[in-house]
């Protein structure tokens, strides 16, 4: 509701908002520059309260009901994703898919000129290196350096031709031959690559793209529905990958081809957005024996998303969303079932693996001219902590926060800002945590579509209290620092085909709180109830197909979400709801702003006494384990060959970047210790505690 410019982190909120319900937003909500709500940024102190969020949701367990035609190929083509939302509280996923057309990849060669394979990179002094065994896109002669803006013609790289659509002043730019050169601008008012996001000023307007590299059963249910009857039965992508067996390649494949295209990202452009938050399992960097996920080959995918980005003018925000051993226990984590990441016998040795990912991840995103494109990483999506513990988990943080800024240095624009998850405890909780570290900021998923007793008020009614919730997100963004919405939707129940997980039905029906027919059959929707979710978007936001609620394309085809996000800044202040202003400073820290001369940013030395002990002494609630127990844990060993992920081919006459931004960083991976044995990481809550740590075999 200040007339000064906004920022809030967090992509479900109103400045800083990622639209997603399921993985990514849906709809954003946006302000003007010069117009903001009181509360872009989020809940307030009373966020506290998980309940109103994704807290005890079931995402991962049980599908629903559809009211949808059950055509697959009419679900793809509805399925386009979330946006991240910019204005209130929604969550919602990106979903998937605008168009039919087929990618593989986002690089260009043009006439003349070599092609390269892909290259892994520089290594320092000491230590191994190991490439991505996948050589990573292809760059096609046929693509020409070229730009243009609204009604120009685009070609995509598979040679597919489009007309490019955007009334926001927005353009298009690539120039194979030197690709960090050249870079789109999403709308007039976001900048191009090739200039600084300021933060305070400029307003992230994103989206989720959910379902994509990592599958969920309510965003992809085509993928998921053919293998019901199979063992294992689908659901969870651990198991749809090996009732997929000897055609994961294939099928999955052909999925990352199609869900997603080149098309997706300029009509994420035209749609008025900046910002594209991705869900990244730890296989795109690796697996080891026995997990049977397709190994490294969403990265490939990844790398399109980077170069397509550039070319529209858009920002990534990768999310480490599926971790060894699962942080929540829901479908999304990769595997549904119990917690074993810092928690369980396994805990350390899957939170020591997510340390190695993210190294990986961090090395290849902190090259010069990817970083532009990829200007944040969120370490660990919804990880349960309640169940790991909010002491464990800042434990954890403070470990990865060391490694990043060990690779990347300190001050804006030497790599990621880094995101954490607020783990459901709210984000007032984390007030004063690492306080002074460098560019730390906070990822909330506010939901109202979960709570424990569903609620019949209307989207209407609901618009009020994700308004409510603003001044909590400003005041954190005004003590704190960038505080993001992630996840948020326009969903305020459960109602979605398998929104709950395969087999689900919704509470709000179990409960008879209401029916889900209405809901679901969003083509019989009224001109009235468009308007009311409208509302509702402008004050939260999000979309999904089979689940309307959290579709955002379908929503700007159907009207129920904003043509242009900016028109939501000012709403919950016209509709007599609010809180604090944020008046659009940071602390300076949390962006990366340090007096001449300061080359090191000093934490406060009471949060690194209590917060850098590592591992944790203690783990639990129930089981819980003591400090000695846990050093009788299985852990892993600093000796493996580093992961070095593959760069995209490219002209021969082009230099990329290694994959490795610090070539200093020379340690060795992490790696399990020859010759022990290691309980299974995604079921070792009741393993027995070694009676002796394991050594290995010489």
């Amino acid at each position: 509701m200040s007339s000064s410019p906004r920022m809030n982190s967090s992509f479900s909120r109103r400045d800083n908002q990622l639209e997603k319900d399921d993985l990514f937003g849906s709809v954003p909500t946006h302000f003007n520059s010069s117009t903001r709500l009181a509360y872009e940024a989020g809940p307030h102190n009373d966020y506290m309260t998980p309940q109103p969020l994704s807290y005890g949701r079931s995402r991962s367990k049980e599908p629903t009901r559809s009211c949808i035609p059950t055509n697959p190929t009419k679900r793809r083509l509805l399925f386009f994703g979330v946006p991240i939302l910019l204005v209130i509280v929604a969550a919602a996923i990106i979903g998937g898919v605008v168009g039919s057309q087929k990618h593989h990849s986002s690089g260009n060669g043009s006439s003349g000129g070599a092609i390269s394979s892909g290259t892994s990179g520089t290594s320092g002094a000491g230590g191994s290196n190991s490439t991505n065994d996948t050589n990573g896109t292809t760059w096609n002669t046929f693509i020409q350096p070229g730009s243009g803006g609204d009604g120009s013609v685009v070609t995509t790289d598979l040679g597919v031709n489009f007309t490019y659509l955007n009334a926001f002043g927005g353009t298009w730019a690539q120039n194979p031959y030197d690709p960090y050169s050249v870079s789109g601008q999403a709308q007039s008012w976001s900048p191009s690559l090739l200039e600084d996001w300021v933060w305070g000023e400029h307003i992230i307007r994103g989206v989720n793209i959910g379902g994509w590299l990592v599958t969920e059963p309510f965003i992809v249910p085509s993928l998921y529905e053919k293998y019901q009857i199979s063992t294992p039965k689908a659901i969870d992508e651990y198991t749809l990958s090996q009732a997929m067996g000897d055609n994961l390649a294939a099928e999955m494949e052909e999925h990352y081809k199609t869900f997603i295209t080149e098309e997706d990202f300029a009509l994420i452009a035209g749609a008025g957005l900046n910002y594209v938050r991705i869900a990244l399992g730890y296989w795109a960097v690796e697996t080891i024996d026995g997990e049977p996920y397709l190994a490294k080959v969403s990265w490939n995918y990844f790398l399109k998303a980077i170069d397509w980005a550039r070319k529209y003018g858009l920002r990534l925000l990768i999310d480490f969303h599926a971790l060894p051993g699962s942080q929540n226990g829901w479908n999304h984590s990769g595997k549904a079932g119990s917690v074993n990441w810092l928690y369980g016998v396994m805990g350390i040795a899957n939170a020591q693996r997510s340390l190695e990912t993210l190294r990986s991840i961090v090395e290849y995103i902190s090259q010069d001219g990817i970083k532009q494109a990829v200007p944040m990483i969120g370490l660990v999506n919804e990880v349960q902590g309640k169940i790991v513990g909010q002491d464990v988990l800042t434990a954890f943080y403070y470990q990865a926060y060391e490694l990043i800024r060990g690779i990347t240095g300190y001050g804006a624009g030497n790599g990621p800002i880094i995101l954490l998850h607020e783990g459901f405890y709210g984000i007032a909780a984390w007030n004063g945590f690492l306080a002074g570290a460098d560019r730390i900021g906070l990822d909330q998923h506010p939901y109202l579509a979960f709570p424990e007793v569903q609620i019949p008020d209307n989207h209407t009614v609901q618009a009020h209290t994700v308004c409510s919730w603003g001044g909590g997100t400003n005041d954190t963004s005004t003590s704190y620092g960038i505080v993001i919405g992630g996840e948020w939707s326009n969903a305020i129940n459960d109602c979605g085909y398998w929104l709950n997980g395969v087999d689900s039905t919704p509470q709000f029906e179990l409960t008879g709180t209401g029916n889900c027919t209405a809901v679901e059959e969003w083509f019989n929707y009224s001109d009235e109830t468009k308007q009311s979710i409208l509302d509702y978007t402008l004050a939260n936001m999000d979309g999904y197909p089979t689940s309307p609620m959290w579709h955002y394309k379908l929503g700007l085809e159907q009207g129920w979400m904003p043509k242009d996000p900016r028109v939501a800044g000012g709403y919950c202040q016209n509709i007599g709801v609010g809180g604090n202003q944020f008046a659009g400073t940071y602390p300076a820290s949390a962006v990366g702003s340090f007096p001449t001369g300061v080359a090191t940013p000093t934490i406060d030395p009471t949060q690194v006494a209590s917060h850098s002990v590592w591992p944790p002494t203690a783990l639990g609630p129930n089981p819980s384990y003591s400090a000695a127990q846990i050093t009788l844990f299985p852990t892993l060993t600093q000796t493996g060959t580093r992961n070095i992920l593959a760069t995209p081919t490219h002209p021969s006459n082009v230099t990329l970047g290694g994959g490795w931004a610090n070539a200093a960083d020379a340690t060795g991976a992490w790696v399990r210790v020859a010759g022990c044995n290691y309980p299974d990481e995604y079921d070792a809550n009741t393993a027995a505690v070694p009676t002796a740590q394991c050594t290995g075999s010489l």
